[in-house]
């Protein structure tokens, strides 16, 4: 006898969200699957503060003051936990339709626009939104089957649509969004005042180490050299790495501090980078920005300061889904054990009550046909109570003998 068995596998529903997105730490952590860029982005980090730390800063804090490796730590801690925490954290994805909620949506707009004949092309599908007097349009996406929030676009590299999509950061390896844009600008800022302290003061080493042997004597030796062969050994190698480390200072500082003073403009006019590149604001229909406060700041108060929302995605809800699995047992019964089934109908209650009456035993009461006559229709000699065996009377005897 084989037994159905009902088991449910509990599943999260960052395993079952679409888009281009991945997934670690159970659902906690979301990224783009384009992550190449983003561990460039750590590398370069890690290898300029290590070399910075471990040869400039030695020197530097028995010359001039050891709060010089006390602040460049500071600088490198904050810049690292907000660049995690803009690569790591939901960007404000916006969840795609249902299947009903896309049909629905879809009735709306063929009622909207009528039925269009065959080779014109439809009408847009737009609606009018008006926000400070001033009218936005929403647009429908065709991928997620939804009319889009104000100032939402979708990514063609993560296939979501983002509220207030800024732009998509291949250095962070995510979106940058209403949820993260303030942990991005954080960044971009820490980085660039990291920068600056990194190759200011690798420039004060140089210096200082040129007035008591010269320039040309200070590209030889190491930084902080101390006497001993292990140091003199590898001289010509570390020299080659510091070299290393004030280039590739010089040339992020232009991008990053460029980068930075770019996006401090957007914050002060409440902008992002999508509606710059667009105009949205700017264009020829000259429209006034909406969302701006006309004041700088409480436009980055409202940016930089303002609450943050929490995730509509749920990642780490939970979706049940059963599995059937057969399992057989063996069940075995006596002949005389068995119950009739249902199967058997009344047939078969018949045929019991025969099997006893040749017996010579009377019949169970269960087993005896209910009267098609109700109790109340019968005369009151023969009325039985419920279970009572009807009695032969005493003119019926006498008619046998």
């Amino acid at each position: 006898m084989s037994v159905m068995v009902a088991r449910k596998k509990v599943v999260r529903k960052w395993e079952k969200l679409p888009g281009r997105n991945t997934f670690c730490c159970d659902g906690r952590i979301m990224m783009a699957r384009q992550k190449g860029i983003f561990y460039l982005t750590l590398f370069l980090i890690l290898g300029t503060c290590a070399l910075f730390f471990a040869f400039e800063c030695r020197y530097l804090a028995v010359q001039l003051s050891p709060a010089i490796p006390v602040f460049a730590a500071v600088l490198f801690l904050f810049a690292m936990a907000t660049l995690l925490r803009t690569s790591f954290s939901d960007p404000g994805v916006i969840p795609r339709a249902l299947p009903d909620e896309a049909a629905f949506i879809e009735m709306e707009i063929e009622a909207t626009n009528g039925t269009v004949p065959q080779g014109q092309r439809p009408p847009p599908r737009i609606k009018n939104f008006q926000i400070n007097n001033q009218i936005v349009k929403l647009k429908y996406c065709y991928t997620c089957k939804i009319f889009r929030p104000p100032r939402a676009s979708h990514c063609s590299i993560c296939d979501n649509c983002v509220e207030r999509f800024d732009h998509h950061c291949p250095w962070v390896g995510n979106c940058v969004g209403k949820r993260n844009y303030r942990y991005f600008y954080l960044f971009i800022l820490s980085l660039s005042l990291l920068t600056i302290y990194i190759f200011t003061f690798n420039i004060v080493y140089i210096a200082l180490k040129s007035l008591k042997i010269g320039f040309l004597n200070t590209l030889k030796e190491t930084p902080g050299t101390y006497p001993s062969t292990v140091w003199r050994g590898c001289s010509q190698s570390l020299t080659v790495l510091t070299v290393l480390e004030v280039l590739i200072c010089f040339f992020t500082l232009w991008s990053v501090v460029g980068l930075t003073g770019f996006h401090t403009f957007l914050v002060a006019l409440n902008q992002t980078t999508n509606e710059d590149i667009k105009g949205s604001w700017t264009g020829k229909n000259r429209v006034q920005n909406p969302y701006s406060h006309g004041n700088i700041v409480k436009n980055c108060c409202e940016v930089l300061c303002g609450p943050l929302p929490p995730s509509v995605l749920d990642r780490r809800g939970i979706l049940q889904q059963e599995e059937s699995t057969a399992q057989e047992e063996s069940c075995p019964r006596g002949p005389s054990t068995q119950e009739p089934t249902a199967a058997q109908g009344p047939g078969g209650q018949a045929e019991e009550s025969s099997a006893q009456q040749k017996d010579g035993s009377l019949p169970h009461p269960s087993a005896v046909p209910a009267p098609s006559l109700s109790n109340a229709e019968m005369p009151e000699e023969k009325q039985l109570t419920f279970g009572e065996l009807p009695v032969p009377s005493q003119d019926a005897g006498q008619a046998e003998h």
